[in-house]
């Protein structure tokens, strides 16, 4: 297929080259062979401009990313240049913690070091796009099993948990090192827990608590709580490269059991909750009763 990029080709060194490239993008965009191979128009670029700055390439191969958004599928969309950004950042800010240099992640990601400032300002900026990137994905997961309460649902997840380790690992990471950031990451989880919960419940699956906020930050507390006690007590897991390999190991210990508790309760009548829930506005201080 023969491509022009409005109809000339101007010497790479030329100042209109950006508005040049960029209208080639989005004729290139428009054409239903490529659609759905963003890639393909970087080798079309690096052909027709092969000294123009990588800057010029990056820019205008994200005007087709964005061009082809609403005819592409979602994975196809999720594939441009501020993507691979965020989820190369996950990758190594999970491997290397939070002091990874920018420099490092753009490398990753194959881009240059001025594009992920051009897409996130900061590395503070980028951080914040990796944490709302990761809890939207826990979300949806975490909303699937809640809503459908089917065992083939959970076991599908459980057959794949390792697929979940960087996500895992950015969080584990993110609360032990603490901070401002780390601390919105888990309330805005525990906000996220809270609505998948009360999907479920509005699917029958879950039942309706009181409290439906603090019952969702309890249970955020248990999970990760119990995922880092298991970690400091198991720290041949804690490696990077084989944090795969733990999830699989402390997802088989807990799963079982969490579900019995879950599932069936642990008391075996309401005593203790309703005697408790009569003494919350006024609770005795000296355990004795009157």
């Amino acid at each position: 297929m023969s491509v022009s990029v409005s109809g000339v080709a101007p010497e790479p060194g030329c100042p209109h080259v950006l508005d040049a490239v960029t209208a080639g993008a989005r004729r290139w965009a428009c054409e239903e062979a490529l659609q759905g191979t963003p890639g393909g128009f970087s080798v079309f670029l690096q052909s027709c401009f092969p000294r123009a700055p990588c800057l010029i390439i990056e820019r205008a191969f994200s005007v087709v990313s964005v061009r082809t958004r609403d005819t592409s599928s979602e994975g196809d969309a999720d594939l441009g240049a501020a993507a691979r950004i965020r989820d190369a950042a996950i990758d190594r800010f999970a491997r290397d913690g939070f002091t990874a240099g920018l420099r490092s992640i753009a490398e990753d990601a194959a881009v240059s070091p001025g594009l992920v400032l051009h897409y996130f300002g900061s590395k503070r900026g980028l951080r914040r796009a990796c944490d709302e990137h990761v809890r939207a994905v826990i979300a949806a997961e975490k909303r699937a099993v809640t809503t459908d309460g089917s065992a083939a649902r959970l076991l599908a997840r459980l057959a794949e948990v390792e697929r979940f380790a960087p996500l895992t690992l950015y969080v584990v990471r993110s609360l032990r090192e603490g901070g401002d950031l780390a601390a919105e990451l888990f309330e805005d989880m525990i906000g996220d827990a809270t609505h998948y919960l009360e999907a479920g419940v509005a699917a029958g699956v879950i039942r309706p608590s009181r409290d439906p906020a603090a019952r969702a930050r309890v249970m955020a507390y248990q999970a990760m709580g119990s995922l880092l006690m298991w970690l400091t007590l198991h720290p041949e897991h804690a490696e990077p490269a084989s944090f795969g390999k733990a999830l699989r190991a402390y997802v088989e210990e807990v799963t079982a059991p969490m579900l019995e508790m879950f599932t069936e309760g642990l008391y075996t009548d309401r005593s203790l909750l309703e005697e408790y829930l009569l003494y919350v506005p006024d609770p005795p201080r000296d355990g004795s009763q009157d």
